[in-house]
């Protein structure tokens, strides 16, 4: 990879700001697109990126191109999209005006929709699927925190994106990314049980109630999945069909399963959570929203996604950051 052009960074949030940070810190050119908040916030404290696993890098802000205009991307080599799915396809037509035509463009976001609808708005580009598997918090004075573990993963290409991999982040390929998306989509049904909960997502996974309530969901997700002719690839190193009984598991069982496969921060949240608690719009209708579609499509019975969905939408409504539900109210919605 010719580092000597930059990694776009479009739409730089907390994933965007965590994976652009780590790219800079090991020297990579990298440009930043954010929302004036962030631009602020980084411009005064430096871009400051931690891990769950104890380690710190802080990028100074003269080694990051960092604004809200998107011709920072003129001599980009490569964008990756890091926005919502509801904003992606505004991203890609700034994409497509300002990124020269060889940049690849590279999706790092949850749900299985954005790399049809940036194809569809870039053609002729080389456009790849990718599957973040960890969580990150924005935890202000331009600190994101990485507060789970797991490697990015991407569609194998001839260029060899996966060569962005650097120190601390792990960027590894796939033949399958289509399968990695789908059961990174099963496994993200829990952002919303999270949200809900108002409990950090280590409390939620140790209490057999929630570990239950999220089994059945996944369970529910999966039969509707699966009747689209879709093989899931868990995102984890457990197979996606494992994840239902092992999570009905006794706690102790679970716990220390747990404990071999993923390493979770104590005050780690999902991004739900946090958009919930920040009064933005959430993923819900690209995540529980597509089990639902794919169910009204297959003549197929998918209440809980439609108890949840319905949960989310009025949290955003009441604008009160997350409901603090139990795992019965949610079940008796």
């Amino acid at each position: 990879m010719n580092t000597d052009r930059p990694i776009g960074i479009a739409g730089a949030g907390s994933i965007g700001c965590f994976v652009g940070g780590m790219l800079a810190a090991s020297g990579r050119r990298v440009a930043l697109l954010a929302r004036p908040r962030v631009i602020q916030e980084i411009a005064t404290s430096g871009l400051r990126v931690t891990n769950f696993d104890g380690s710190e890098r802080t990028v100074p802000t003269d080694r990051l191109t960092l604004s809200d205009d998107p011709s920072i991307f003129s001599d980009a080599q490569m964008v990756l999209v890091t926005v919502k799915s509801a904003d992606t396809g505004e991203m890609a037509d700034l994409v497509a005006r300002h990124a020269p035509s060889d940049a690849i463009v590279v999706s790092l976001q949850n749900g299985v929709g954005n790399v049809p609808l940036l194809r569809e708005r870039l053609p002729g580009r080389s456009v790849l699927g990718g599957m973040v598997p960890f969580n990150v918090v924005a935890l202000g004075d331009g600190r994101f925190h990485r507060s789970t573990s797991g490697d990015i993963v991407i569609a194998r290409d001839a260029a060899g994106t996966s060569a962005l991999s650097v120190p601390g982040l792990a960027v590894r390929a796939t033949d399958d990314i289509d399968g990695v998306q789908w059961g990174k989509l099963i496994v993200n049904l829990n952002n919303a049980l999270n949200a809900l909960s108002n409990i950090p997502l280590r409390q939620q996974l140790a209490q057999r109630n929630w570990r239950r309530l999220l089994a059945d969901q996944m369970a529910e997700g999966m039969v509707a999945v699966r009747a689209e002719g879709i093989a899931p690839v868990s995102p984890t190193p457990l197979p996606s069909s494992w994840m239902p009984p092992l999570l009905r598991l006794p706690d102790g069982l679970f716990e220390m399963l747990l404990g071999r496969t993923m390493k979770i921060d104590p005050e780690a949240r999902s991004s739900m959570w946090e958009d919930l608690q920040r009064g933005r719009r959430t993923e819900i209708d690209y995540l529980q929203g597509v089990i639902t579609a794919i169910a009204d499509r297959r003549g197929l019975d998918a209440p809980l996604s439609r108890r949840v969905i319905q949960l989310i939408h009025q949290a955003e409504a009441d604008g009160k950051g997350s409901p603090g539900l139990t795992p019965e109210q949610i079940r008796a919605a």
